[in-house]
């Protein structure tokens, strides 16, 4: 029987208002604005929600890999009728989401998992996802701590017919198209926004080819910053850039 995997110290830093979490190293795996705990402080972290401009109201909204449960908590306080699963294999970051960084206990809503993601996926049933949201990281933080074909094969198993995938994908161009092609070979359609300055992108994938109509992706857009406080339009800008493979 092979040993099993270290699991990463977790370690906290604040700088100007935000505590971070960090796994042993100084790459951020998460964080928190202290006067305002419930808002979405990283760029990626926001656009990882772009999956609105897509569906309106989710049933059951998967997150692999905690954080800093910024997007757990996000979910779980907007969309009180959805479900919300989040699975983190190291223990101890999720007494730390819940001791530093406000994450309520385990309710009829909210299910928070010390599991392995691809595990957890495994045991998952067919089509009972909606919303799957992935942030997979180890402490290095330079490329997925799971990227297989397999792993996003069962990804898109548990998606429902229309059920949407966000992905953070943070490494070098190799990491970057590694996970894109897998992505392209598990789902009928994938896009992307830029890269950001840290070298996130944050890709999108469909179970079945969505109807864009950009005027309706901006109207939404405009919807979702009122009502969720997320600069929105600057994902549909993104998305015509993929569009016209800028």
């Amino acid at each position: 029987m092979s040993n099993p995997a270290p699991i990463d110290p977790v370690t906290i830093s604040e700088h100007e208002g935000v505590r971070y979490l960090h796994l042993g190293s100084p790459w951020v795996q998460g964080a928190m604005r202290l006067d305002q705990p419930d808002q979405l402080e990283l760029q990626y972290i926001q656009q990882m929600m772009m999956w609105q401009l897509f569906m309106d109201q989710p049933d059951h909204i998967m997150q692999l890999g905690l954080g800093a449960a910024s997007l757990t908590k996000f979910c779980y306080q907007h969309y009180p009728e959805a479900q919300v699963t989040a699975v983190e294999l190291n223990p101890d970051v999720i007494r730390a989401c819940h001791h530093l960084f406000e994450l309520p206990p385990n309710d009829t809503r909210l299910c928070v998992l010390e599991k392995d993601a691809l595990q957890h996926l495994q045991q998952t049933q067919p089509s009972s996802v909606d919303i799957l949201q992935v942030d997979l990281y180890s402490a290095e933080a330079d490329n997925p701590s799971i990227e297989s074909l397999d792993f996003y094969q069962e990804c898109a198993r548990v998606l429902h017919e229309d059920g949407l995938l966000t992905v953070n994908i943070l490494g070098n161009e190799y990491v970057h198209a590694r996970n894109l092609n897998h992505l392209q070979q598990c789902f009928a359609a994938v896009a992307w926004l830029p890269e950001s300055h840290d070298g996130n992108i944050v890709a999108i994938a469909f179970k079945n080819p969505p109807s864009v109509d950009f005027d309706e992706l901006y109207a939404r857009a405009t919807q979702i910053t009122m009502a969720y406080g997320l600069a929105a339009s600057e994902w549909v800008e993104g998305l015509e850039q993929w569009m016209q493979g800028d």
